[in-house]
């Protein structure tokens, strides 16, 4: 791990002490801290709070929130729950695949945007909709979608 690993992943770690309940809020600190969970951080988080690495590793590969490598510099993740697929999310995401030359749960090659399908951003009666680096967008469509990219630079 480089220095900035090792002293992100110190300073989760004294700030979690080994506690029934607490691998999701240290591993959410952590993604905080980095922007995903690198793998070989599993075997320190183990270790702190007793757990075996397949545990560990287990809730990090189960749960879609966490990454496990670095997002590109923005990140779009667009809502996958049943209200904005019943208003089109599903084309929407195809679109956003297209128009970005990625596919969902990757990074475009040049780094410049990680797309991530998401399930319920809590606008669902505005559906349907995205979020690009942590701000919401409702009522998306193609064009929308298109507009906000371009004025994004992506």
């Amino acid at each position: 791990m480089d220095q900035q690993t090792n002293d992100s992943l110190a300073a989760v770690l004294a700030a979690h002490p080994p506690a029934p309940g607490a691998l999701l809020p240290l591993l959410h600190a952590l993604q905080d801290s980095l922007g995903h969970v690198p793998p070989e951080a599993v075997p320190a988080i183990a270790e702190h709070l007793n757990l075996s690495r397949a545990e560990v590793h287990g809730v990090i590969s189960y749960y879609h929130f966490f990454r496990q490598q670095p997002p590109g510099r923005a990140v779009l993740q667009v809502c996958r729950a049943e209200a904005c697929q019943s208003r089109g999310a599903e084309a929407l995401l195809a679109h956003a695949e297209a128009r970005l030359g990625c596919t969902s749960h990757s990074t475009r090659a040049d780094g410049a945007v990680t797309l991530e399908p998401v399930y319920c951003l809590g606008l669902c009666a505005s559906s349907p909709a995205l979020m690009l680096n942590e701000r919401l967008h409702a009522r998306m469509s193609a064009a929308k979608l298109d507009a906000l990219l371009e004025k994004e630079g992506l």
